[in-house]
């Protein structure tokens, strides 16, 4: 079983979100608070986190950083607020999807079924993909660039290794979110172009490696023209 922690300062929204998770047999821990739900992250082993960003005291994005250097959790923002710049925040942060209030709660449950599911459904594999200065440990999921580990969230990692297990192949952008995000967003292929840009920039001279494909989507080459 699962183990989900909620953590919103709203008690109605926590036991919307509890009652529709406890029907589909997930394991539920509540906080009120960012502060809580570090907390929460410390004392127990939590499968994915549903994340308010408006709280009092430490807010959604502050708990995610501080949780991000005790565990990597899936994590599902939750806010009224539907800003881009809130978007992007929290995908850099290494946030996996991003949910707005109101929201529909059987919505949710598949979001959480869908990162749940690629999350236990990842096979590691020992190789590497070298490019190079470019090396890719996909075993240890790790990317490094001239000898410097990259910093890449763990969302830019699934990105990478899933553009380099298809390299040379045209993909969608409806495909990357797809086989990626593991469900169709409407509206917001632009979460794509969003990562490429921030795993570009943490690729440094190997950036070309990610060819635009006009139109279309993306490209893993292995070698970059002159």
């Amino acid at each position: 079983m699962s183990r989900i922690l909620i953590v919103d300062d709203e008690k109605e929204i926590r036991d919307v979100i509890r009652e529709y998770a406890t029907f589909n047999d997930y394991e539920v821990l509540e906080a009120s608070n960012g502060f809580e739900a570090v907390v929460a992250v410390k004392e127990n082993s939590i499968d994915l986190i549903i994340m308010d960003i408006m709280m009092p005291g430490l807010d959604g994005f502050g708990a995610v950083k501080q949780i991000k250097k005790i565990a990597d959790i899936p994590t599902i923002m939750l806010s009224a607020r539907g800003e881009e710049y809130d978007k992007l925040f929290g995908f850099e942060l290494g946030v996996d999807d991003y949910v707005t209030k109101p929201f529909s709660p059987r919505e949710l449950m598949a979001r959480i079924s869908a990162i749940l599911k690629r999350k236990d459904g990842k096979v590691r594999e020992n190789k590497k993909e070298v490019f190079g200065g470019l090396v890719i440990d996909v075993d240890g999921r790790s990317v490094t660039v001239d000898g410097k580990k990259a910093d890449l969230t763990p969302k830019e990692y699934d990105l990478l290794f899933y553009l380099v297990k298809n390299k040379g192949v045209a993909m969608s952008r409806e495909s990357i979110l797809s086989d990626v995000w593991g469900y169709t967003f409407f509206g917001e292929d632009r979460t794509v172009d969003t990562h490429i840009k921030m795993l570009r920039s943490n690729l440094g001279v190997y950036r070309d490696h990610i060819v635009t494909l006009r139109g279309m989507g993306y490209k893993f080459v292995e070698k970059i023209e002159e």
